[in-house]
């Protein structure tokens, strides 16, 4: 039997990081603890560049833009949506999660989900840091394992079909 894992090694990785600014001190936390991740695992802050959007909302174009460049090996994004008294909520986590994975199935360049989607500002704020972890510092972790998984894949190996890529 043949398993394949990613490791959490980012050495030489290069990663773009979009960031939401609606809700902007929760977002900047959930981009701290995305670049104290990458940084600690091996990253080069050479190697991230960093997207601000004006909301979550314009994550997915932003992130499309950037995987399609061909200039990162992932796409990191982060976000926070508050569920206000309107279904304004709904939309918008949805359109963000659809248009996320819709990049990263058309680009073939992985793109994490490292948007905080809350019933409460205080329920954000525990997910950027606080007692549930840190959302960004997650994502930018299944970034890392996401690219050397890839890797792995596309690599020839005797026996097995090379993978495109």
């Amino acid at each position: 039997m043949e398993v394949e894992a990613g490791k959490l090694i980012a050495t030489g990785m290069r990663f773009g990081l979009v960031v939401g600014r609606f809700n902007d001190v929760v977002a900047q936390r959930l981009l701290e603890g995305a670049v104290d991740t990458l940084v600690r695992h091996g990253a080069d802050e050479g190697d991230l560049t960093v997207i601000w959007v004006p909301g979550s909302f314009e994550i997915p174009l932003a992130a499309q833009e950037l995987a399609g460049a061909g200039g990162v090996d992932a796409v990191i994004a982060i976000g926070v949506v508050v569920r206000g008294e309107t279904p304004h909520f709904d939309y918008v986590a949805g359109e963000v999660a659809r248009g996320v994975g819709a990049v990263s199935m058309q680009t073939r360049v992985p793109v994490t989900f490292g948007v905080v989607t809350a019933e409460t500002m205080e329920q954000a704020v525990d997910r950027a840091g606080g007692k549930h972890g840190n959302k960004g510092a997650d994502a930018a972790l299944a970034a890392i394992e996401m690219i050397s998984l890839l890797r792995a894949l596309r690599a020839p190996r005797s026996g097995r079909r090379r993978i495109a890529g």
